[in-house]
């Protein structure tokens, strides 16, 4: 008897593929495919995503696991760990100069070349489509949602006017704008607690 495998077997198969085949683990690589993810991350995380605890939930990780990779990256100079200005406990951590610089040799630059060879209302499409899977996937497993403010329910853009979060109830700075935030609110999707701002300022280092 003959098996046919299904369109949405065949999706989910080709997108692990295409994950794997990615990934930077190969010996022109310093940086395991974890670690490329948390550079990843805190080069496109919002100031108030910066901490240990909103890498591991982006991960889908413990919280050790997290902080041990964010350590590694510290030791070889790509992250930076500075405290909180209001209690002085509080982290949050930037990508140095040489972070940066290292993201110039991103593993994912060869998809990124193949992707961009699709047109643009190709690409807004399949953005569109692999955000939903992300969003309804995390859903699922109850684990926090990440996105943009773009796309969020709790951004709120008024002509004239400073954009503004209505989760933290707090104004926005403009380069934070297009930046991954662990307070994400996908319309039409039961919500997760969101993290409220005096949690985010701890930081839980580990």
């Amino acid at each position: 008897m003959t098996v046919r495998s299904t369109s949405s077997d065949e999706i989910a198969e080709f997108l692990v593929h295409i994950g794997r085949s990615s990934r930077g683990e190969d010996m022109r690589s310093d940086l395991t495919a974890a670690q490329w993810t948390c550079l990843r991350f805190f080069s496109r995380a919002n100031k108030l995503s910066r901490t240990p605890s909103a890498f591991a939930s982006f991960q889908a990780t413990t919280r050790g696991t997290a902080t041990q990779t964010i350590k590694i990256l510290e030791s070889k100079g790509l992250l930076l760990r500075y405290r909180s200005d209001l209690d002085g406990r509080s982290v949050r951590l930037e990508i140095t100069v040489l972070g940066l610089e290292i993201l110039n040799s991103d593993p994912l630059a060869d998809l990124i070349s193949v992707i961009n060879v699709l047109r643009l209302k190709e690409q807004t499409a399949f953005l569109a489509t692999l955000s939903d899977l992300s969003i309804t996937l995390a859903q699922m497993k109850g684990r926090q949602t990440f996105g943009t403010c773009e796309e969020c329910i709790h951004y709120v853009s008024i002509l004239g006017a400073a954009d503004y979060c209505a989760c933290i109830a707090a104004e926005l700075a403009p380069v934070d704008i297009g930046k991954i935030c662990v307070n994400f609110g996908a319309a039409g999707v039961v919500q997760s607690p969101p993290i409220p701002l005096i949690e985010i300022n701890k930081g839980r280092a580990l």
